[in-house]
């Protein structure tokens, strides 16, 4: 019976390299590759299937609300507009991270705010087809969009807390407050009112003895 069970067992592996170049250039076993390559599914990035990200969107949104016991809305459509323009570095994965972060923060732009522009986007916008360019006026917005991602990145990773990141960041505090507002990302205040109804949400809920 145990030899029948164990024989019925499959072995997944998910892997992101080109086993058979590998081969080609030394770095991979050719007679492992044949023991594990019985079937193989390609599954292609997530820039690439664009038409699959509202569905996607709705299972993470319900999976997460059930397991954070939040309710958390469907995203608006030019939220979702925005999703499918992505170029998803992070595929699914970071499409998960994102779905979650809003689900217990419940605010749309904590996933706004990681949606920034592709570097050619933001240059096709900016420089005029004909015409005198400002050197001066692309540079200050390139440092600008910089600037934003870098203490939207400092600021998760503390999170949140604007004291600790204008020590990581060797700016004042006061300037912190100023680049915040300036750069459009969400005030402290609702991000942590967001995460104590969120952490409030998540604590175990008493129940009455019979």
């Amino acid at each position: 019976m145990a030899s029948s069970a164990g024989s019925a067992r499959r072995k997944i592996k998910k892997l992101n390299r080109k086993l058979e170049q590998e081969i080609e250039n030394g770095t991979f076993r050719s007679d492992l590759f044949y023991r594990i390559n019985v079937v193989n599914i390609h599954l292609p990035p997530l820039r690439e299937r664009a038409s699959d990200i509202p569905e996607l969107v709705a299972y993470f949104l319900d999976y997460h609300n059930r397991k954070y016991n939040c309710r958390a809305r469907a995203l608006s459509l030019e939220l979702m507009t925005q999703l499918r323009k992505y170029h998803w570095p992070g595929n699914i994965r970071e499409l998960e991270n994102l779905i979650k972060r809003y689900v217990i923060l419940g605010n749309e732009d904590v996933i706004s705010s990681d949606l920034t522009p592709r570097p050619t986007d933001f240059f096709n916008t900016e420089i005029p087809v004909d015409g005198q360019i400002s050197l001066k006026k692309l540079t200050r917005q390139a440092v600008r969009e910089l600037e934003r991602k870098v203490i939207l990145k400092v600021l998760q990773n503390c999170h949140w807390n604007r004291k600790q990141a204008a020590r990581a960041l060797s700016i004042s505090y006061r300037a912190l407050l100023y680049k915040i507002r300036d750069a459009g990302l969400p005030s402290n205040r609702t991000v942590k009112r967001q995460e104590a109804d969120a952490a409030q949400a998540d604590a175990p809920k008493d129940v009455a003895a019979d």
